[in-house]
């Protein structure tokens, strides 16, 4: 039973790391070139690990990449402040 959970397991890793691998833009690849990526994951038996690991770009945290900073909004504006309004006036 043992052994068996661990081949699931790893095929779940090399299925998703081949996956990962063709949906990954050329230019988020780190070290070599995603041709190559692609025979290191179905060659080498830790190839999924090193592509998960070395290969792609690291995600900024929360899962995206970051975003440069926006500035900040003027915020709410009260009745007195638009011109607007104060024209109905």
């Amino acid at each position: 039973m043992g052994k068996f959970v661990l081949i699931v397991i790893g095929l779940a890793l090399f299925v998703y790391a081949l996956f990962d691998l063709v949906a990954t833009p050329r230019q988020r690849v780190r070290y070599l070139p995603k041709p190559l990526w692609f025979v290191v994951v179905l060659v080498i038996g830790i190839g999924p690990l090193l592509w998960l690991l070395l290969g792609r770009e690291r995600s900024a945290p929360g899962g995206g990449r970051a975003r440069p900073p926006r500035p900040p909004s003027p915020g709410p504006r009260g009745p007195d402040d638009d011109p607007d309004y104060l024209r109905g006036l």
